[in-house]
């Protein structure tokens, strides 16, 4: 009875909405009513985003953009009989309607986000043994032995966990192969990796043949090891010591629970963070996914595996065969395997590695269209929709997550659309330009309203746009490409670790210039079209408006494929370790403020060591966090800075043997709690106003610098900032 009353209500509910949706009123009704949206969504910025205050801005937000969907279905199409309009009218119809599809998907996921776990206590008599993988392919030893050294630093009982570096770069396959110098290239590969290996206590293991890509490798090790659970750490992915007490207690608690997954915290910025300068004050892009999107994701049970930085039941593997392979997205494909067979996952929303990000436009965009063009192989060959086993929200959530990667055709068509008008003069839709306007700039107003209410301490206003303009240049054709042929993708490894000598335009930027200049000559059309064509001035305003706002968009994206020179391999965090200066005999006290790979910062008093010189050799010691054997790391000073507060020293490690490795990365990853400090001081709502306001002016200025490296400007005020050479005469 009381399901039935529910429904009922329900249903009263749907046809009370769909009501106020198509009922007819004036042009001045429906401002009005978008006013008071407006207006009462911005009265809610006063009340936290949680509970009755969450539901009544979806609730209102969703009835605007369902009455602009009504609007736009049934008032604005071109006459299917105007073949030349109606074209290119529809695909930007149907672009609308994917974006409004996508918007009530991930409004579903994010309704509820689960807050932030408290992980379980492990009993000590019911510790559950652990393999530790790390998949390697090309990656440079340094890299490794700090990803392998960080693993076997972790806070968990010894002889309950074993370390493994998977190679795939040291296969038979490729020690065997024709080529004379790269055999050998893997020869060595397996001789240093495997010796190593053997320093740090970490099992070596390779294989015959470099089948099935990284899911084939990880099979490998699973046929291999016996522990109960399976973690996975990408080669650039180093954990903190709490990462296994923070996880391994949830599979404790629930039988059938075949995941946890942590955030992927990177310690390095992305192409656009750097060329930018966002990286300090602004959100990460992986912030919306890992902060709001997952946390949603495990509210339905539907939080995926992200291919790192998780841990997997070997009993739910086993019924898999172990992990998929069918896509070369095996992580996502293994999730939805495995909750179609009623096995359940588990998000940990703290940060418990720091990994490394592409660094180069061309790595990141090759990153991209991997993730792209996996998802459409999960949605071809798996189906989530159609899935037995998914619950109904599941089945959303897949949904969801892989028809996101379908952005690049609607990003595409609203770039090109204002362009068939102005250009071409081709009716796109029908309306005034006071409807479109009065339509559109609710719906858009109430969405960025809504989505900064709900999320916008984690993504400001625009910045989705930016980041899904600069991928769908080269995502649209790859996504092509995979629609016309679902099994050529092939797994690519993503480049890390990458440097640039010196700053210039990215390999694969100039269509965004060509862009650029096709906006600015449709600009110019407009004022030519508002001159010569007053009679439909308001809809060539209203078109120009849209074109200027992509133009706004393409500008910004200019500075982003405007490489900066960055010539650090290995990138700083933040620490405070105290530690012992040794010096030419000489011991001071000293603190360890902040330490990268390949060197650190440390504070020393500004007398008691005696004159320093660069490249004199010293030795620290301090107490690890782990019985790691070793106590003291020999460096060299590499500059010398003075100030009130002593002196600072730059330095460069030198690990002569592998537990130096651990030493280092005892530095580095031993401490999550910078990780998460770091992400909140980036964590702050500008407003829509003042996020808009913000992105326009990086925006303009980004123009300009993207420009300036068209013409290669920045080389000159570089050399002409030079001093004057002085040659000496003799006297």
């Amino acid at each position: 009875m009381r399901k039935a009353w529910i429904a009922g209500l329900w249903a009263i509910a749907s046809l009370v909405i769909v009501f106020l949706i198509t009922l007819p009123i004036s042009l001045q009704a429906h401002l009005i009513a978008g006013c008071i949206v407006v207006l009462v969504i911005i009265l809610l910025k006063m009340f936290a985003p949680v509970g009755a205050p969450r539901m009544i801005a979806l609730a209102l937000g969703t009835a605007i953009v369902l009455r602009y969907v009504y609007w736009r279905t049934t008032s604005t199409l071109p006459p299917i009989g105007q073949i030349e309009d109606f074209i290119p009218g529809f695909l930007l119809y149907a672009a609308e309607m994917y974006s409004v599809g996508m918007l009530a998907l991930s409004l579903f996921v994010v309704s509820m986000p689960l807050p932030q776990r408290k992980a379980p206590a492990i009993p000590a008599d019911k510790v559950p043994t652990v393999e530790i993988f790390v998949p390697s392919y090309n990656e440079d030893a340094t890299l490794l032995a700090s990803t392998l050294a960080a693993a076997k630093g972790i806070d968990y009982p010894v002889d309950k966990f074993t370390v493994w570096l998977l190679d795939d770069g040291g296969t038979d396959q490729k020690c065997n192969q024709d080529n004379p110098a790269a055999a050998q290239e893997a020869q060595d590969r397996r001789k240093e990796l495997t010796a190593l290996c053997e320093g740090l206590g970490v099992r070596y293991l390779t294989r015959a043949r470099n089948e099935h890509a990284k899911a084939g490798n990880l099979n490998n090790g699973l046929q291999h090891s016996t522990g109960d659970l399976i973690v996975v750490f990408d080669a650039d992915h180093a954990p903190a010591r709490s990462f296994l007490k923070e996880t391994v207690g949830y599979f404790l608690q629930d039988p059938k629970l075949f995941l946890v997954q942590t955030p992927h915290f990177f310690i390095n910025p992305d192409p656009l963070e750097r060329n930018l300068g966002t990286w300090d004050h602004m959100p990460s892009e992986n912030e919306m996914f890992y902060g709001i999107i997952q946390r949603g994701l495990d509210k339905w049970d539907a939080a995926f595996f992200c291919g790192s930085a998780a841990v997997l039941r070997r009993e739910a593997l086993n019924e898999t065969n172990g992990f998929s392979g069918v896509s070369i997205t095996e992580d996502c494909e293994t999730a939805l395997e495995l909750h179609t067979r009623g096995w359940h996952s588990v998000y940990v929303d703290t940060p418990l590695i720091a990994g490394l990000q592409p660094e180069t436009f061309a790595s990141f965009i090759g990153q991209r269209s991997r993730w792209a063009q996996g998802m459409y192989q999960i949605l071809r060959y798996r189906f989530p929709p159609g899935r037995r086993g998914l619950t109904l929200p599941q089945r959303l959530c897949y949904m969801s997550s892989t028809l996101f990667w379908f952005f690049p055709i609607s990003r595409m068509i609203f770039l090109i659309s204002p362009l068939f008008y102005l250009l071409f003069s081709l009716e796109i839709f029908n309306a005034s330009g006071a409807e479109f306007l009065a339509y559109t700039s609710t719906y858009m107003l109430v969405n960025l309203l809504m989505q900064n209410y709900l999320y916008g301490r984690y993504r400001w206003p625009w910045i989705s746009e930016l980041y899904e303009y600069i991928q769908s240049i080269y995502l649209f054709p790859a996504l092509m490409s995979v629609i016309a042929n679902p099994s050529k993708p092939t797994f690519k490894v993503t480049a890390k670790g990458e440097t640039l000598d010196e700053s210039h335009i990215s390999e694969i930027g100039k269509p965004f210039f060509v862009i650029f200049a096709l906006q600015i000559v449709a600009v110019l059309l407009t004022f030519w079209r508002i001159f010569t064509e007053p009679y439909t001035a308001d809809v060539t305003i209203v078109v120009g408006g849209w074109n200027m706002l992509n133009l706004i968009i393409s500008g910004c994206a200019l500075g982003v494929v405007s490489e900066r020179a960055n010539r650090r391999r290995s990138h700083r965090v933040n620490v405070a370790r105290r530690c012992e200066l040794m010096i030419d005999g000489k011991t001071v006290p000293a603190v360890v403020e902040d330490v990268s790979i390949g060197g650190a910062s440390i504070r020393a008093p500004a007398s008691g060591l005696g004159d320093i010189t660069r490249g004199n050799i010293a030795t620290i010691r301090f107490k690890p966090q782990s019985d790691i054997g070793i106590d003291t790391l020999p460096l060299s000073i590499r500059s010398i800075k003075h100030d009130p507060d002593g002196q600072l020293l730059g330095v460069q490690f030198h690990p002569e043997v592998p537990l130096h490795h651990r030493l280092i990365a005892d530095l580095i990853f031993a401490n999550a709690d910078e990780w998460k400090k770091f992400q909140y001081s980036r964590r702050n709502n500008p407003g829509v106003l003042r996020g808009t306001i913000r992105f326009f002016i990086i925006a303009l200025y980004q123009t300009g610098r993207g420009l300036s490296y068209l013409m290669h400007l920045h080389k000159l005020r570089r050399a002409g900032a030079r001093p004057p050479v002085v040659e000496a005469k003799q006297s």
